[in-house]
């Protein structure tokens, strides 16, 4: 068990013991839900992937990369996951995958904005960087297959150290949640190194945050599971890892997955549970 660990457990508990039951139009399900979770890691002393149960870190390697090339289709994706193709359209695209909007949708780079600005201006307050286009986005738009749950990210510089907070406006704490709290990390971490700063704190807020029905048994066993230590994972970046995601260079993903499996050896995999979508 890492600091990760028991954070994750811990959030997952409160909403499991206390959460109030909400019934989901959209999804069928039923959810126990707590709003306004928030919590803060520190990832340079430990990187924030789960250990109590079985993670698969090509999903959120690839993921990462991919959102920071800036792709919509999801072809290079699917090299190593096939996580997002119940959001697939036709033409094999995502509509509002979270990288295009963050470097074509809005009609600037904000990603490339957001690194040149820090290195002209590293006291900023202004490193804000959105994927949720209130044209098009909920509320009484039309339905999608997808619409971004991750919806903005700051990032600052104080102390030499880079700071990420993402705010999440709705969070499957079973499915979504790791993986979720993981690509955040990777995306601090290589822009850190592009930076040529230190990583710091890592916040996490999270509006909704949420357990469907049909994950309770899954959840009940992870809740149970013996206390394992297992020692902090450390994320080290090879080389020029920003500017490889940039071009979206698939070795990349591949060296990431081997850096983390070297010091991976979490407890078994939870059972499958349906998506809710």
């Amino acid at each position: 068990m890492t600091t990760f660990d028991r954070v994750y457990l811990d959030a997952l508990g409160r909403i499991y013991h206390e959460g109030e039951t909400v019934q989901n139009e959209r999804t069928g399900f039923s959810t126990r839900a707590i709003p306004g979770v928030t919590y803060e890691l520190q990832p340079a002393s430990g990187f924030p992937l789960l250990t109590v149960r079985k993670m698969f870190p090509k999903f959120f390697c690839a993921e990462t990369v991919w959102f920071i090339a800036g792709h919509k289709h999801a072809g290079f994706l699917q090299q190593f996951t096939k996580g997002w193709d119940s959001f697939l359209e036709a033409d094999g695209t995502v509509e509002t995958a979270y990288g295009y909007r963050w470097r074509h949708h809005f009609g600037r780079d904000q990603l490339i904005e957001l690194v040149e600005h820090l290195r002209e201006e590293p006291t900023s307050r202004q490193g804000v960087v959105i994927m949720w286009d209130p044209s098009d986005d909920g509320l009484r738009a039309p339905k999608k297959k997808n619409v971004p749950c991750p919806f903005t990210w700051t990032v600052n510089i104080i102390g030499g150290k880079l700071n990420l907070h993402v705010v999440i406006r709705s969070n499957d704490m079973v499915l979504g949640n790791p993986n979720d709290t993981a690509d955040f990390a990777l995306l601090q971490a290589m822009l850190a190194q592009e930076l040529a700063v230190a990583v710091g704190k890592l916040t996490v807020s999270i509006s909704h945050a949420h357990i469907y029905e049909n994950q309770f048994e899954a959840v009940e066993d992870i809740l149970g599971r013996e206390v394992v230590v297992h020692p902090e994972i450390i994320c080290q970046l090879p080389q020029h890892s920003f500017q490889r995601a940039l071009e979206a260079d698939a070795t990349l993903v591949t060296e990431l997955i081997e850096m983390f499996q070297c010091q991976y050896n979490p407890g078994a995999a939870m059972k499958k549970v349906q998506i809710a979508l």
